[in-house]
């Protein structure tokens, strides 16, 4: 028998709660198979209530009703009523207290969706809807309370008992148990509750805050796991020291807790004052952790940070405003690993993300708006889109009101709303408050779906003439959106001359500037420039990436590389190498053969780009990466994805290879690399080495492999090791099953490191590809019920090994449709993300696409989550 399809909730049908918690008490008595709850409350009427006579909803799921008071006693006959959401409570006087006992069980709980067993410990994720699978309540976002939990349990087996806030009182009891209390005294809705319990070591240090309060600081890990501490607590240090300087907010409470934990849907969680973290973004050491997991980890325990203002102090009215906190803190630790460690590439990373994902899923049949108007399933809304494009538009707002400006709407809106539960119109109103600006058009971001696309014409008149800047845009319909209005685009633009200088202009009646940002708020408008100070060569357009579009510029190959020598903003420069990189594959693809005198230029460039000694080591690395085959496949309406990764790895085989001596030359310079330095001159040192040989290898350089057999043997540091074994990753190669039969055997007992060799073998397009998967999956090392193993096989196998993910045959589809059956089962969420590479079956030809259709249509026939039902249903509409 099928689930019936998921029901819409839609943003409309917005209305008050009927009743607020004045307070709230917890008690738990603490056991993996069951953990009794008992839940006391104040609760009073709230006035803002739409029906002044409307019951009270407590939500419940999976949790046994043990009993239930009011004021102390048993509700009258009719008047406490249980159905599939909970429990309704009709005829509540104004004011009440009710107390409740239930019951759950945390090591049955494979959807680690409220509180569950990880490794031999108790920990709990709440959000968007896992209070309500602990215990029986009103759990939504715009329900605010203060909390008082106390936790009691085995000594031995739970020595450590943490709760949101401040421990208060904690004590001996008979029988080898003992207890804690914790006190929370800001007001916070459900989802940010968290407890945890278990047997962990705790790292500890210090921070003195802005205002000269001392906090302390806990990390807690598994035993084993507490010498790979270090960077996460000095990250921790640095995120609330930038907080402070560049945000103006300090920390509240006396302590602030982290804990790592095996089993974790997410990355993290931000659960006030005790974040919970999967142990992925946790644990480094140069010996287990590449360059690329240490900024990871930064940027993941600074976006839990800093969520304690953009989420925790000022939370989301209903989960519609996801990308209230999301997006705002995105941009908030995009900001700090700006600052702290990426710099310039910082800006290209986000961008070659979000498209190789977030445009992609804007494209596709999963398209949704940053505030949508409706969702099915709350936990398929936590996308690229909420969060990455989100940030986009936080970036953009910034752009248009200007720096200090936005910075003082910050201060506002953290002050005005601290202790709410608000809005994005909310936050839009203070900037235009602030700004004195009209922010009413700009709010078309946040319920259009879709990536605009802009496409922009130019003509000149000459030295001291006029320039003239017509852009226009149009954005694609997308499901259920078919008209799509403008859209505010602020466009960076400047003019190089022939030497790559800025050249100077003024449009009528401005300064004289190198630089302007261009507000692209109709269906087309065309920008005057007079004075110029010279004729422009090129033209560097989005500077900065400043807003999130698909630009056409129709610019010729000459201009592009000019680009790519001169630009000073390193976003354009990227950029222009990109566009060159897109041609020559889209040449291939569509006319079959490949533009010599294009692919020649390109070479020619690339030429230029390794002599010169003055580009950083990082952006150079940067800059020679191709396109990955996800972002290009966005350049046709179908597309054979197989044949557009083998015509993606030929062109880098042929641009390469005439360069092989030209990056042979450079190696030396890069010998001293390996010295486990976390600075942005190290990291980008040897992310350019890695780089250098990885493309050395795919050149068919004979030198290439015998170094990076040496490279893996003399390295000190897994980034190295890691280059090694990426750059011979795809060759048949007896050198790839040395190294890979070596790193499993080094690291079979590291969970988060194993995940590397899982990634690796399922990833790689070498032959075998079936049978290398069956045999991870047999691995003593994977387990179905952690995510991270899961990911770590599945998701490598459909992204990056079209050859067998892609398979004529539909094995991979079919393959992949029986274990996101077999995850729906355990853990709903995994299932419904591992789900949505299938659903991109129009993009792929139409042989390949038929088969993804019909293994959906397979899994439709089943009785499945609603998660995975709501991504499915989607996807066939």
């Amino acid at each position: 028998m099928r689930d019936a399809s998921p029901l819409a909730v839609y943003l409309n049908d917005y209305q008050p709660p009927a009743f607020v918690v004045e307070s709230l008490e917890l008690d738990f008595d603490l056991a993996a198979a069951a953990t009794e709850v008992t839940t006391r409350m104040a609760v009073r009427r709230n006035p803002e209530a739409v029906e002044p006579d409307a019951p009270l909803r407590m939500y419940g799921d999976g949790v046994e009703l043990v009993s239930f008071t009011v004021d102390g006693a048993k509700p009258a006959e009719g008047l406490l009523e249980q159905d599939a959401e909970g429990l309704l409570l009709h005829g509540l006087p104004e004011a009440a207290r009710l107390e409740i006992v239930s019951r759950c069980h945390p090591e049955q709980n494979t959807q680690l969706e409220g509180l569950y067993a990880s490794s031999g410990n108790l920990c709990t994720q709440c959000e968007p809807e896992g209070f309500r699978r602990i215990t029986f309540f009103p759990d939504r976002p715009d329900v605010l309370t203060t909390y008082r939990v106390r936790l009691e349990a085995d000594r031995v087996q739970y020595p450590v008992l943490l709760a949101n806030g401040n421990r208060v009182e904690a004590g001996e009891l008979d029988g080898g148990r003992h207890y804690a209390v914790w006190e929370d005294p800001f007001l916070k809705p459900s989802y940010l509750f968290a407890l945890v319990a278990g047997d962990l070591a705790c790292q500890r240090d210090t921070f003195t805050t802005m205002s000269g309060r001392e906090v302390q600081l806990e990390l807690y890990v598994e035993a084993h796991n507490a010498d790979r501490c270090d960077h996460a607590l000095a990250s921790l240090k640095r995120a609330m020291r930038f907080d402070e300087e560049a945000f103006g907010r300090e920390y509240d409470l006396d302590v602030y807790m982290i804990v790592a934990v095996d089993d974790f849907n997410m990355g993290a969680m931000e659960n006030k004052g005790l974040n919970l973290f999967n142990a992925k973004y946790v644990l480094a050491s140069p010996d287990t952790a590449t360059d690329d997991d240490f900024v990871a980890i930064e940027s993941v325990i600074a976006h839990e940070y800093f969520h304690n203002w953009s989420g925790n102090r000022v939370t989301c009215r209903d989960w519609f405003q996801l990308s209230l906190k999301e997006g705002l803190t995105v941009f908030r630790d995009q900001e700090f690993t700006t600052d702290c460690t990426l710099f310039g590439v910082k800006r290209i990373d986000d961008v070659a993300m979000l498209r190789a994902f977030q445009f992609p899923e804007d494209a596709g049949p999963l398209a949704h708006p940053v505030r949508p108007d409706h969702y099915a399933e709350i936990n398929n809304f936590y996308t690229l889109t909420v969060y990455e494009k989100g940030a986009e538009l936080i970036r953009m707002l910034r752009t248009l009101i200007g720096r200090e400006t936005f910075r003082r709407g910050l201060d506002v809106y953290f002050e005005r709303f601290d202790g709410q539960a608000v809005t994005t119109d909310d936050f839009v109103a203070v900037m235009a408050e602030v700004s004195g600006r009209n922010l009413t058009p700009f709010k078309r971001w946040y319920t259009q779906a879709g990536t605009p696309r802009v496409t922009a014409a130019t003509s000149f008149d000459g030295p001291g003439g006029q320039a003239r800047i017509t852009l226009t845009q149009e954005t694609p319909p997308t499901p259920g959106q078919e008209h799509k209005e403008p859209v505010v685009i602020p466009m960076r633009v400047a003019f190089l001359d022939a030497e790559g200088r800025r050249i100077t202009a003024h449009q009528k009646g401005g300064e004289v500037q190198d630089e302007w940002v261009l507000e692209l708020s109709e269906g087309e408008q065309t920008f005057r420039f007079e004075e110029l100070s010279d004729s422009p060569t090129a033209i560097s357009w989005l500077r900065g990436f400043s807003a999130p579009v698909i630009l056409n510029a129709n610019q010729g190959v000459d201009e592009l590389a000019h680009l790519l020598a001169y630009d000073d903003d390193a976003f354009a420069r990227w950029e222009a190498a990109q566009t060159l990189f897109r041609r020559a594959i889209r040449s291939r693809i569509e006319h079959d053969a490949a533009d010599t005198a294009l692919e020649a230029a390109i070479e020619h460039a690339l030429a230029a780009l390794l002599r010169d000694d003055a580009i950083e080591p990082v952006l150079l690395a940067t800059i020679l990466q191709l396109p990955p085959t996800r972002e290009l496949a966005e350049l046709f309406e179908r597309v054979d994805p197989v044949r557009l990764r083998n015509e993606r790895d030929d062109l880098e085989k042929r641009l390469y290879m005439p360069l092989t001596d030209a990056m042979q030359q450079i190696q030396p310079k890069l010998d001293d690399v390996d010295n486990g330095a976390f600075t942005a001159e190290a990291m980008g040192r040897r992310q350019l080495r890695n780089r250098l040989l990885a493309l050395r290898v795919a050149a068919r350089d004979q030198a290439a492999v015998p170094e990076a057999l040496a490279q893996y043997q003399k390295a000190r540091s897994q980034t190295m090791r890691m280059g090694a074994l990426n750059a011979v990753n795809e060759l048949d190669h007896e050198a790839r099953q040395v190294l890979l039969a070596d790193f499993e055997k080094r690291y079979r007992d590291d969970p988060l490191v194993l995940d590397k060799y899982f990634g690796l073998q399922a990833g790689s397009q070498v032959a075998g590809g079936f049978e290398r998967l069956d045999a991870l999956l047999e691995h003593p090392g994977f387990r179905w019920t952690n995510p991270n193993r899961v990911r770590a096989v599945l998701g490598p196998f459909m992204a990056r090994n079209e050859r067998h993910f892609h398979q004529d045959d539909g094995e991979g589809y079919r393959r992949m449709g029986g274990f996101v059956e077999k995850l729906d089962a355990m853990n709903p969420q995994t299932a419904a993300r591992l789900a949505q590479p299938l659903t991109r079956w129009r993009k792929v030809d139409t042989g390949r696409g038929e088969q993804m259709r019909a293994e959906l249509e397979r899994l439709a026939a089943l009785e499945v989550s609603r998660d995975l039902r709501d991504v499915i249903e989607r996807a066939l509409a």
